[in-house]
């Protein structure tokens, strides 16, 4: 298995967004720690399973942020469960972690399951939208939900998720002083290699996505960080 804590840097790759087989190659071979798949809308078991298996040419690890029950599928090195702590529908506090262990709890390989206490802070993302996140906090809040991910629940790892929206730094910040034992992934809005070098200096973990899709060229610069950070 792979050490993510060693992780500093990840691209996400939308199953239900085209990606040219040449982007792919660039992505793949870029130095990046590994690829996550996983996304919002029209996420479903035939496109994660071909990109899936597009991405299983190259030596890299694999990970399937997992959205819905459907699309979950062997294949892949982890499988990340998220918990979106400040969402106001318990089925995206423990609601689909009870779907998964309902249908798959006889075959799960633990040692492959990651669970994220996931905190969604872009109001106007569609992840907000769907997960009813109550994205109206402050540096107090932030920090409380940080605690009870770090000191309560003891998830391995903390998603700070903007999705399209560079974050608010101050409360990157805040919340990474609060974890000692919980890794820190930070994601959205990270579009050129100046932001990922601001966002990789607080966060252990950057995630790049839309730029994908948007600027391929500059998102491929952000894998620069980890020159940086040896």
């Amino acid at each position: 298995m792979y050490d993510i804590t060693m992780w500093r840097h990840i691209f996400k790759l939308d199953p239900a967004k085209f990606i040219s087989d040449d982007d792919l190659e660039a992505l793949c071979m870029s130095n990046t720690d590994a690829i996550i798949i996983g996304g919002t809308d029209y996420v479903t078991e035939d496109n994660v399973i071909h990109l899936m298996s597009r991405v299983r040419r190259y030596p890299l690890p694999l990970a399937l942020e997992v959205s819905n029950v459907e699309s979950v599928m062997p294949g892949f090195d982890y499988y990340f469960i998220p918990t979106v702590m400040n969402s106001e529908d318990t089925l995206y506090h423990n609601g689909m972690l009870l779907k998964v262990l309902k249908q798959y709890g006889h075959v799960i390989d633990f040692s492959e399951v990651i669970f994220e206490g996931y905190l969604v802070l872009n109001s106007e993302s569609k992840v907000a939208k769907r997960t009813y996140s109550n994205t109206q906090l402050d540096l107090e809040d932030v920090e409380a939900y940080a605690q009870m991910t770090n000191e309560l629940y003891h998830f391995p790892v903390m998603y700070i998720e903007y999705s399209g929206k560079y974050g608010e730094i101050e409360k990157v910040k805040a919340i990474s002083q609060m974890l000692t034992q919980t890794q820190l992934f930070y994601g959205g809005g990270i579009t050129n290699l100046s932001e990922a070098r601001e966002m990789s200096s607080i966060a252990d973990t950057i995630i790049v996505g839309d730029a994908v899709y948007s600027d391929i060229k500059n998102a491929l610069k952000t894998v620069k960080i980890k020159e940086s950070n040896k």
